[in-house]
Order: structure tokens, then C-alpha cells, then sequence
């Protein structure tokens, strides 16, 4: 019995070196294809192209309401700095303001 498990443990220690080398490969080949694909012109998945779509759709909402003559985001945080400047002078605390929905 001893013989029988004295002659398994490097057979088994060679076939584990085997696929780790195997496994090795299969990775390398696998990034060589996708850095093929992107070269070729794919756009990947279907599921990535979605995310994209709605990533550029978030954005041209954003663009609007920035672009939006009626806000004024740096006159706000102006504003803020003003109030916060004077309460701190006068050492009072800020008032409580509603945010607008």
C-alpha cells in the first residue's frame, strides 16, 4: 500500500503542474482575444453597450439642468459662502433652509 501511495503523490504533483500550466494559457489567450476584439472594432457586449446608453443619457440630463439659464449653481454656493461668512462674524448659526424638490 505504501508503494501504490509513494508512486500517486508525484504523479498527482505532476498533473496538478500540468493544469496550472493549462489554466495559465487558457487566461493568456483569453485577454489576447478580447484585446483582439476591441481592436477589430467590437463595442463589447450587449449588456456594456446598454450601460453606455443609459451612462450617455444621464449625462445629457445633467448637461441640460447645468446649461439651464435658470440655475445658478455658483451664485447659490456664493450665497452660502456669504451667509455662512456672516454668521460666522456675528457667531449665530446658519438659519435652516428648505431644500427644493
Amino acid at each position: 500500500m505504501e508503494g501504490v501511495l509513494a508512486l500517486m503523490i508525484p504523479i498527482l504533483g505532476i498533473l496538478l503542474g500540468f493544469f496550472a500550466v493549462w489554466t495559465n494559457h487558457r487566461q493568456k489567450v483569453a485577454k489576447i482575444e478580447a484585446t483582439r476584439s476591441v481592436k477589430a472594432g467590437g463595442n463589447g457586449s450587449a449588456e456594456q453597450e446598454a450601460r453606455v446608453a443609459r451612462l450617455d443619457e444621464r449625462v445629457q440630463v445633467l448637461e441640460r439642468i447645468v446649461t439651464d439659464k435658470g440655475y445658478d449653481l455658483a451664485g447659490q454656493i456664493e450665497a452660502l459662502r456669504d451667509d455662512r461668512a456672516a454668521a460666522h462674524d456675528s457667531g449665530t448659526s446658519l438659519p435652516q433652509t428648505k431644500e427644493k424638490a
